[in-house]
Order: structure tokens, then sequence, then C-alpha cells
């Protein structure tokens, strides 16, 4: 199935519209996540773009439902420095012009540290710490503590004990 068709499918299923009115959706949401040259991407397969591209498509995708939260699974798992930017830059617009939430899941600190507001730590799971983003690297003054194992860890589904 072809980008533009998996945009217009993705519109259809959540707005319930006409395929004339998830058309121009689709090229409203490539043009959003700052796509150049729509119709060529339009008739592409996903295997025929780039994994910058991929991405904004992705981000397009989840918008068609025209969401309140953006959950983004490390949505910079690019491995070039330039595409990462050019993805967060895109979904910071987003955000701001459409007001919307972000859950922002990922690895790297220093990028959650410098784009996030506030900063759960979990692990198997659960909550184990908090802090406002813009502390995430401040040393404490006493050593950190090691983190106490909780027996229900061990048993939980994926978790090594």
């Amino acid at each position: 199935m072809g980008v533009g068709d998996q945009l217009i499918e993705a519109f259809r299923l959540h707005a319930k519209g006409s395929r004339k009115a998830a058309r121009a959706e689709a090229l409203a949401m490539r043009d959003a996540v700052s796509i150049t040259d729509p119709e060529r991407v339009r008739r592409a397969y996903p295997h025929e773009v780039s994994g910058g591209m991929g991405q904004r498509i992705m981000i397009a995708m989840m918008l068609t439902s025209d969401p309140d939260i953006l959950n983004a699974d490390e949505p910079t798992g690019a491995p070039e420095v330039s595409v990462r930017r050019q993805v967060l830059t895109i979904m910071e617009g987003l955000l701001r012009d459409r007001g919307m939430g972000l859950i922002f899941i990922s690895h790297d600190l220093n990028l959650v540290a410098a784009s996030c507001d506030r900063v759960l730590i979990m692990y198997a799971g659960r909550l184990v710490e908090t802090c406002a983003g813009n502390k995430l690297h401040e040393a404490p003054t006493d050593r950190l503590a090691v983190l106490d194992r909780d027996a229900a860890w061990a048993e939980a589904p994926g978790v090594l004990s």
C-alpha cells in the first residue's frame, strides 16, 4: 500500500469522511510535517522513502485523528543528527500550533532534558522518580541511592531477575 493510500485510510478510519475529504486531509498532513513534493511521496511505498521521511509520515498518520496528546516513543531514532533535529522541530511546531500535549518516550537523556518540562523515570513499568526537565542533569548533593528492587518486579513478564 502506498504512503498516500495509508494516510487516506488513517483519516477515513478516524474521521469517517469521504475519500475526497480524506485525500485533502492527507495533503494537509503532509504539509504540516514539512514533506516536500507531496505528490511524489503520495505515490511512494514505505520502503522507497528515507528514515527521516518515514518518521514524518508516521507523525502525519498520528495527527489524522486530531489527538489532544501525541504519544511519541523514540521519535528521533534516526541515526543522523540533522534528521533528529528536523523531527523535533516539526513536533514542537505541531504541539504549539495545535495546543497538543506530548508524552515523549526516550532513552536519550540529553534530548529529554532539552525537550521536556517534566521527566518521569520508569523501571519495569513502574514510576520510580520524577523531576523537572531542566533539573535532570543537576548532580544530587548526596550519592545517588541504589534502587531498591521490589520483589514483584522479578515476577513481572519480560523482566529478568
